[in-house]
């Protein structure tokens, strides 16, 4: 028998082989007799108060974000006891505090000497800083000048942030009254020989405009003061260190140190701790 008479004796008599497919496609389908989805809004006061604890949904016009949170600190930098090479003592004090976002800040910054139940040189800085740069601040304020002689008041501005190669850097100019200007410039590095152990070696640089001889200072390069300090942090917070100061006078503050009966030049031993909160 031909192939084509082979298969057509397997289909059954009358029917059409797309007849069983054509079947299939008349049988009623479940889905087309499920009701319609009845789309409604959610009721006003649809929210419970049991999970919102009163609070409505506020207006939300575009993201908002927590990236800029106000935040504070108090570093005391240094506070520590020093022993100077002709046998003077005294205790000295470097802290600052700030509070602000990411681009402002307000500083206070507090510096000076004490000796003999009073201060022998205190200056207090209130500095607004702005961010003009990644790592770079400018700031401008008031500095306060007080202890031995009178006090002095001066305008402050300048820049603060972290040179390249790490160094933490500070250049500050001031104008006083009566025409007085002044300059400061202070570095410091931190090298990590471990986590916790720190050699930090730190420069400062003071000029002044003009001579101020009831305060011991003179015109030009006045005074600079090298130091090495070994810290270890017991914590974050805190950090004994121990260390060695070189100071060196210039010029005209030379000689009102000498009429004073203080030595031009100084090398001080340093003991203290490192704490912020």
């Amino acid at each position: 028998m031909p192939p084509q008479h082979a298969h057509a004796s397997h289909q059954q008599p009358g029917k059409s082989p797309g007849s069983a497919d054509a079947a299939k496609a008349k049988q009623p389908s479940h889905a087309m007799h499920m009701p319609a989805v009845q789309k409604t809004s959610a009721p006003a006061d649809g929210r419970s108060p049991d999970y919102s604890d009163g609070y409505r949904y506020g207006p939300m016009t575009g993201m908002v974000m927590h990236d800029d949170p106000a935040l504070g600190m108090l570093l005391l930098d240094r506070l520590e006891y020093v022993h100077a090479r002709d046998g003077g003592n005294a205790t000295a004090v470097d802290s600052e505090a700030w509070f602000g976002g990411n681009l402002d800040k307000l500083w206070l910054k507090f510096e000076g000497d004490h000796a003999d139940g009073g201060w022998l040189d205190l200056r207090t800085e209130a500095l607004w800083a702005h961010a003009v740069a990644p790592f770079w601040s400018t700031q401008l304020g008031v500095r306060h000048d007080s202890g031995m002689g009178p006090d002095r008041t001066w305008a402050a501005f300048g820049i603060e942030g972290l040179a390249p190669y790490w160094f933490e850097t500070r250049a500050t100019f001031y104008v006083g009254q009566g025409g007085r200007t002044a300059a400061r410039l202070a570095l410091e590095y931190e090298a990590r020989f471990t986590q916790r152990l720190i050699l930090q070696p730190s420069l400062e640089l003071n000029l002044y405009g003009r001579s101020d001889p009831r305060r011991g200072i003179g015109s030009g390069l006045s005074d600079l003061d090298a130091g090495l300090r070994l810290r270890y942090e017991i914590t974050r917070q805190f950090a004994p260190y121990v260390g060695v100061v070189w100071l060196q006078r210039f010029g005209r503050s030379r000689d009102y140190a000498r009429a004073l009966g203080e030595p031009a030049d100084d090398l001080q031993f340093v003991a203290g701790a490192r704490i912020w909160f």
